[in-house]
């Protein structure tokens, strides 16, 4: 019992020493021993069958980041309420309240996006 702190870290440090050899020889091994046979088909995008037209590098209208975000926003707050439910019993009122507050909230923000139009998908 008188190991020193950095002697707990010791299979930890060699895990990950012994996960970095292997990755390296994985990744060594596949540059070594993987056939180099490149052709036209190998070179396209994967489009699921299909030629792809235009340019990969098009930009995209500033709408679908701010459609992504928000719903990332609503997916991750939609989480909390999982560990709420499993000790929902537990809580009592007090609970309750607090996540009737929290949805309220929620609601506020999704009609707030949904005046502004940011929900509005056709425009």
């Amino acid at each position: 019992m008188n190991a020193s702190p950095l002697q707990a870290y010791a299979p930890l440090v060699l895990y990950l020493l012994l996960a970095m050899i292997l990755a390296g020889a994985l990744a060594a091994a596949s540059v070594l021993v993987g056939w180099r046979r490149p052709n036209r088909a190998k070179q396209l995008p994967y489009e699921c069958g299909i030629e792809p037209t235009g340019d990969a590098r098009e930009p995209f209208s500033v709408k679908f980041y701010l459609i992504a975000m928000v719903f990332i926003l609503f997916d991750v707050e939609a989480i909390f309420l999982y560990p709420w439910a499993y000790v929902f019993r537990q809580l009592h009122w007090f609970g309750f309240v607090e996540m009737v507050i929290y949805i309220a909230i929620l609601l506020v923000g999704y009609i707030y996006l949904w005046k502004k139009g940011a929900l509005d998908w056709n425009r």
